[in-house]
């Protein structure tokens, strides 16, 4: 198991031991809705130097490598400098430029490079741009189990989003992974930009690994006919990398999971691309080297809540793509999109198998104009195990090849209280769930 992964296993077990009361009853007000939070833009009248890197996040690119993205006000080369040690930059990577338009907004300009190869479980320094002389850090993901994900979808820009990053910059995470519904802009081009100021210190140090939800779509009838045109520009993942053709779907190795980030929004029938792609990436996994599997969507193909219950992107996509997750053996799915937390035990066409994935509902990030939802299905369905209506994040701590523990931090409290756990088993593992891919 080795030292990390020995730590993770005696903490969870101490923190289990005295969580009794978890998935328990009993009185609870819960908090009203706060202020959206929005960063005024500045600029040189403020003091702020136009070379100066803004909105800065990356994500991981290959086993080995680090894409750095950064947002300038005035043109410059795009270039990182890396080392090791701070203040010694004897590593650059020449990254491109680019922006783009939106009705009558026009973007800064965005700048990525690639940085690598990096050693793994490493922390390096970094500097966006010969004309910056701010050092960053970030620390690459390790190479092999233990690995902890952090969890959430649809953030928005809220005092509770705020909340929310906070938990999550205490939890020493690895690796975020944000089912959709990122910055909730709807069509408002300076809430991008917003946005990226918010979630700068926590992105910028570790790798946020995204899909998209339905508030990136921003198609405007007539005035902007392209979908995603923000989100793509902004938040470009390793997609070339596992042969995928969008940047809406793509998938990626981490230490010993295979992660794959589906796309609601885009075509999902038999005869999409994205499901071709999907049976191909399926076709290459091999369970020695990541025996876990993890899903990620917005729209969840399980639900109890009335918010957003049977959208096509819900029923369909998982009439759809269910057998191609079952038949491979995936182990969790987590998706967004409800403003509420629910987890699904292992199902199956809408029934409880062993061999089927856990369903984990995190659209619970801090959410935007829409607030939270409040109203699930009564009876509760037998494949629902836990569901609460507040904000939170996940965290997913993947501690051997055959074991995992998951869980569910609520922040209505302004403090990160536990409120749902579990431990659960890779179905590569379970010799009556051998995989058949």
């Amino acid at each position: 198991m080795g030292l990390r992964g020995l730590r993770l296993f005696l903490t969870f077990t101490v923190v289990l031991a005295f969580a009794g009361s978890i998935g328990g009853v009993y009185s609870y007000n819960r908090p009203p809705m706060r202020k959206a939070l929005v960063a005024r833009h500045l600029d040189e009248k403020d003091g702020i130097d136009e070379y100066a890197p803004q909105q800065v996040h990356i994500s991981t690119v290959g086993q080995d490598k680090m894409r750095i993205s950064w947002i300038t006000q005035a043109s410059t080369e795009p270039i990182v400098l890396f080392t090791e040690t701070a203040g010694l930059y004897q590593n650059a990577s020449l990254g491109t430029s680019s922006s783009y338009k939106y009705m009558t907004y026009k973007s800064d300009n965005i700048h990525e490079a690639v940085i690598g190869p990096l050693k793994p479980d490493t922390v390096y320094f970094y500097i966006c741009g010969k004309n910056s002389s701010k050092e960053y850090t970030l620390r690459t993901p390790p190479a092999q189990l233990p690995i902890r994900f952090a969890v959430v979808g649809d953030l928005g820009q809220t005092n509770w989003t705020n909340l929310t990053l906070q938990h999550i910059a205490k939890s020493n995470y690895d690796m975020l992974l944000l089912p959709g519904n990122l910055a909730y802009a709807d069509f408002l081009q300076y809430l991008w930009d917003s946005f990226g100021k918010l979630v700068e210190p926590l992105a910028s140090k570790r790798p946020w690994m995204v899909t998209q939800g339905n508030h990136e779509i921003e198609k405007f009838p007539l005035l902007h006919k392209e979908k995603f045109t923000a989100y793509n520009a902004r938040w470009r993942m390793p997609f070339e990398e596992s042969g995928s053709n969008s940047n809406l779907y793509y998938s990626f190795n981490v230490a010993g999971v295979h992660v794959i980030m589906l796309g609601s929004y885009t075509d999902f029938d038999n005869t999409s691309a994205q499901y071709q792609w999907l049976q191909a990436d399926m076709g290459k996994i091999n369970r020695k080297i990541t025996p876990w599997i993890v899903a990620v969507v917005h729209a969840p193909w399980y639900n109890s809540n009335f918010a957003h219950i049977e959208e096509k992107e819900e029923v369909d996509m998982k009439e759809s793509m269910e057998d191609l997750l079952y038949k491979a053996r995936v182990d969790v799915v987590f998706a967004g999109h409800v403003d509420a937390y629910e987890r699904f035990t292992h199902v199956y066409k809408d029934n409880p198998d062993i061999c089927a994935p856990v369903y984990i509902n995190v659209g619970t990030g801090g959410g935007n104009s829409e607030g939270l939802s409040f109203t699930f299905q009564e009876p509760q369905p037998g494949t629902s195990v836990f569901r609460e209506t507040s904000f939170g994040h996940g965290e997913f701590a993947v501690v051997n090849s055959t074991h995992a523990h998951w869980t569910w931090r609520r922040n209505d409290d302004d403090q990160a209280i536990v409120r749902d756990m579990v431990w659960l088993i890779s179905r590569s593992s379970d010799s009556s769930c051998s995989s058949q891919v």
